[in-house]
């Protein structure tokens, strides 16, 4: 596994304090005074948002199905190998098996 980065944690108190101090490298005075076009045209020359279009007017907000608690046994070396695989483990054998129902059912309504 890669080594983790170095994160430094602040709290808003903190990071109030650090503006007021130091000041930002943003300039918000002239973001302020652009126009919706201006801001548009920036967007667009940026490499990074190129043919990215974005409907927010159409969004959704979409949480993450509730989990469950569940005891169950399983094969030793199944789990050592998932365990293997680093934190996060339980949540890729959540997608194996969400990936076997989902495979199950496209079956079952190829077939009715």
């Amino acid at each position: 596994m890669p080594k983790k980065e170095h994160i430094v944690k602040y709290t808003d108190e903190e990071l109030v304090k650090v503006v007021k101090e130091e000041g930002t490298l943003s300039n918000w005075e002239k973001a302020a005074a652009m126009s919706e076009a201006e801001i548009e045209a920036r967007v667009a020359s940026d490499p990074d948002e190129a043919e990215m279009v974005m409907d927010w007017d159409n969004t959704t907000v979409e949480l993450p199905p509730s989990k469950v608690v569940l005891n169950m046994r399983v094969d030793k070396e199944v789990l050592d190998y998932f365990r293997k695989t680093g934190k996060g483990y339980q949540s890729r054998i959540n997608a194996v098996l969400r990936s076997y129902v989902d495979q199950c059912e496209q079956r079952l309504h190829q077939k009715g």
